[in-house]
């Protein structure tokens, strides 16, 4: 009977291991894309934490799971077990075809998606536009968010306030003295305010840190059909050795 190739076994071990430190970069990225500060900011509108954390939540149970994934096929790889190496294989493949029915499904309800954000969007107007002692909370919340990232309102810029847009000791949507010369802003009402609508701002948060979890999605899917490969000729030579 053939023995084990040691090129496949070391391979197999070398390749988990990088497996295994994939998963610790995916978790650990994911975790900052969670609780970095453009997140905790962007958080502010509180109608749109479930869209904004979605895919940082999904990333960190995936860069858990290739962890564990990781560690079992090294263990496999180097002790020669069977066992090891099928629930690798079952664990990866399994993982592989979650990441593409949900790119299919991202794809297919893309613009529901787009669609329930402006409705969570103009959820928030309305709560610029009204005068409820909750609605104060976030009032005050927002404004330090449109202070932060120079930007005015959500989707309509200053008009989104409504009769609250002159009310209160802080003027919303001001722009600093040493602003106005520069293309941020514009004149409202007499005053000199944010132009951008913070509706962009985080529209565009989103875009960008999609492009992050898509790349990471990819590069994943890449490594794992190799691991698929790996674990799957490696078992093969085992059950005939």
């Amino acid at each position: 009977m053939a023995g084990v190739s040691s090129c496949m076994k070391y391979s197999m071990f070398i390749f988990n291991f990088v497996f295994w430190v994939c998963g610790s970069v995916i978790l650990g990225v994911s975790i900052w894309i969670r609780v970095s500060k453009d997140a905790q900011q962007v958080n502010v509108c509180s109608h749109t934490r479930t869209i904004l954390f979605a895919g940082a939540n999904l990333l960190i149970a995936v860069g858990s799971i290739i962890m564990v994934l990781g560690f079992l096929g090294c263990c496999g790889a180097i002790k020669e077990s069977r066992c090891m190496l099928l629930l690798f294989f079952i664990g990866l493949l399994l993982i592989l075809i979650l990441q593409i029915t949900a790119g299919i499904l991202g794809a297919v309800y893309k613009s529901q998606a787009e669609k329930s954000l402006k409705e969570a969007l103009q959820a928030a107007v309305s709560s610029l536009q009204s005068s409820t002692e909750q609605a104060k909370v976030f009032q005050e919340k927002f404004q330090k968010f449109e202070r932060e990232n120079k930007c005015c309102g959500l989707l309509n810029g200053p008009e989104d306030w409504g009769k609250n847009f002159n009310t209160g000791s802080n003027k919303v949507c001001e722009c600093e003295v040493n602003s106005r010369s520069t293309d941020l802003c514009r004149v409202y009402r007499s005053r000199s305010v944010y132009k951008t609508p913070c509706g962009d701002v985080i529209l565009e948060y989103i875009k960008d840190h999609l492009l992050i979890v898509v790349g990471i999605a990819f590069g994943l899917a890449v490594i794992e059909i190799i691991g698929l490969g790996f674990s799957m000729s490696l078992y093969c030579q085992i059950q005939r050795k």
